[in-house]
C-alpha cells in the first residue's frame, strides 16, 4: 500500500473558531519513523517537540522545552502526547503559567513511571501528577500496554479530568 503524499494542513479551528497548532510530544526514547506521531508530522505538517536526550529524560529540561514551545507558538496549541509525553503534560500543567494557550490534549498510552519496572529507569518522573488538567483532554490506553495497565491508565484519565 502506498502512503499518501504529505498534505500540510492549515491550523485547525478550536471549538470557538480560533485557529490552533498541533504540537506532538513523543515519549521516552522518542518516536520512530513509523510511529503514529511521526506519520502525523509528515502527513499534516504538525510540529514535533524535540528533546535533547530521549534515552535519559531529565524532567526539568523536558518541562522547560515544552514551556518554551508553548510560549513561542504563533497560535494556541493542541498537545498530542505519547507515553512519557503524557506525564510531561500533566507535570507541566501543574507548574506553567502558560496553560491558557493550550486548547486541549490527546494523551495516548501514558507510561506508569511509578511502576517498579520504570521507577529506577526514569528517575525524577515520580510521583505522577494527579491534578485535574486545566484544559479539555482525552486519554487513550490499551489492554496490553507493557508500560501501563488498562486500569492504571483509566485511573490517570479520571485524576486528570480527562475523557477516557
Amino acid at each position: 500500500m502506498s502512503s499518501p503524499s504529505a498534505r500540510p494542513l492549515p491550523p485547525l479551528p478550536d471549538t470557538e473558531g480560533a485557529m490552533v497548532d498541533v504540537l506532538l510530544l513523543p515519549g521516552w526514547q522518542g518516536s520512530g519513523a513509523n510511529h503514529w506521531q511521526m506519520r502525523w508530522a509528515r502527513l499534516y505538517g504538525y510540529a514535533v517537540l524535540e528533546q535533547s536526550d530521549w534515552s535519559h529524560p531529565l524532567r526539568g529540561d523536558w518541562l522547560a522545552r515544552l514551556d518554551a514551545c508553548v510560549i513561542d507558538a504563533p497560535r494556541p496549541v493542541v498537545l498530542a502526547a505519547h507515553s512519557l509525553g503524557c506525564i510531561l503534560v500533566a507535570a507541566w500543567a501543574g507548574l506553567s503559567r502558560h496553560t491558557p494557550r493550550v486548547r486541549g490534549a490527546l494523551l495516548v498510552a501514558p507510561v506508569d513511571t511509578e511502576a517498579p519496572l520504570l521507577r529506577d529507569r526514569l528517575p525524577g518522573w515520580s510521583p505522577i501528577p494527579r491534578q485535574s488538567l486545566p484544559f479539555p483532554c482525552a486519554v487513550v490506553g490499551s489492554q496490553n500496554d507493557a508500560f501501563c495497565t488498562h486500569t492504571r491508565a483509566q485511573g490517570l484519565a479520571q485524576d486528570w479530568g480527562a475523557h477516557w
